[in-house]
């Protein structure tokens, strides 16, 4: 996708050093860093500077090959496979990516296996392109059927950033929205803010605009009279990890969304690859909720008039804050799963149907 005209995508390799889009400056700065080491990847992933469960995955992946390049021994890569797994706990997708790494390279001890390591990252990387662009040639037949029913411009909600930003590029809940808006369907977006680190703010209006697509943010509380008023044709988001069953873990906010849509009959979407898919817990309550620091709820960056980003305490001094950063939407309130295999319903049927 594009930022001020040229075409990126959010992570690639140059000369052995792995280059990113850092995401906690954006929309302010637009800038490049580098990853030289299997720390740097680590600490890219536990601050942020990318995020996203398909991004994150693909960060990990290219965690291995530094970690290689680094100190070609099997102790010292499985011990970076442990501490990447370690360093966000929700995202299904960083252990699937280790896991698939570690099954190729455990136990080579030749030259050849940082070849190896970079053949299979690059694949993760190029695998997620495919299934995102397919999961918008999917959810455009929806998004056509909305537009065919109304003769106006489609309304669609979506909640944080499931943008090109948090995967490689075309994005999961975007894709679709960037399909129908290349294909000429006029669509119109409300971004949810997303306390607290306003991912929809600074990152889905950010990336919407470049693209040329009418958006307005809102409030995170915003959405349910929207729907209310008839101002909101489908509502569409990502997800971190989606259980077989069809429950559906997302950045926090997602759950009273999913509410609001099934009391005013809004289609509530959710766009994910399969790498997504956790086909080992059954219970939503098994999925670890991470639980970040408080200050990204008492505190707010933004920029002065000097354009200069700077942070401010926006809550008493001694007031206490809890800050999860995911919720759990029950498969009973999503009407259906967009995959890069088609569109299925929210169970373990559904999902076994495309995926057997």
């Amino acid at each position: 996708m594009q930022i001020n005209g040229k075409v990126y995508r959010t992570i690639w390799v140059e000369n052995n050093i792995v280059k990113i889009i850092d995401q906690t400056k954006l929309p302010h700065q637009f800038i490049i860093k580098d990853l030289k080491t299997v720390k740097d990847s680590i600490n890219a992933i536990k601050t942020m500077e990318v995020r996203g469960a398909p991004l994150i995955g693909a960060t990990a992946a290219y965690g291995l090959v530094l970690s290689i390049i680094e100190k070609n021994d099997q102790s010292f890569l499985k011990r970076s496979s442990e501490d990447l797994i370690a360093s966000r706990p929700t995202a299904i997708n960083l252990k699937w990516a280790i896991d698939r790494m570690m099954k190729k390279l455990s136990g080579i001890n030749s030259n050849e296996i940082l070849k190896i390591a970079l053949e299979e990252a690059k694949k993760i990387v190029e695998e997620d392109v495919k299934f995102c662009k397919n999961i918008g040639v999917n959810g455009l037949r929806i998004i056509e059927g909305i537009a065919n029913k109304k003769k106006d411009t489609v309304n669609i909600l979506t909640h944080c950033n499931a943008g090109w930003l948090a995967t490689i590029d075309w994005g999961t809940a975007t894709s679709p929205i960037y399909h129908a808006h290349q294909k000429g369907i006029k669509v119109h977006v409300w971004v949810d803010e997303t306390r607290p680190r306003n991912q929809g703010a600074n990152l889905t209006s950010y990336e919407l605009n470049e693209e040329g697509i009418p958006n307005t943010i809102i409030t995170d509380n915003t959405g349910g009279i929207l729907m209310q008023r008839g101002q909101v044709d489908m509502c569409i988001v990502g997800t971190d990890r989606t259980l077989s069953n069809g429950d559906v873990c997302n950045k926090i906010g997602t759950y009273l969304k999913a509410l609001s849509a099934k009391d005013n009959n809004v289609p509530f979407y959710v766009a994910l690859p399969s790498s997504t898919i956790d086909w080992s817990i059954k219970d939503h309550k098994q999925i670890p909720i991470e639980e970040r620091n408080s200050e990204e709820l008492s505190h707010v960056e933004g920029v002065d008039e000097n354009n200069k980003i700077k942070k401010v305490r926006i809550y008493p001094q001694k007031s206490k804050s809890l800050n999860l950063a995911f919720d759990v939407t029950p498969a009973k309130l999503v009407t259906g799963l967009i995959t890069e295999k088609g569109i299925c319903e929210a169970s373990e049927k559904g999902l076994k149907g495309l995926f057997k």
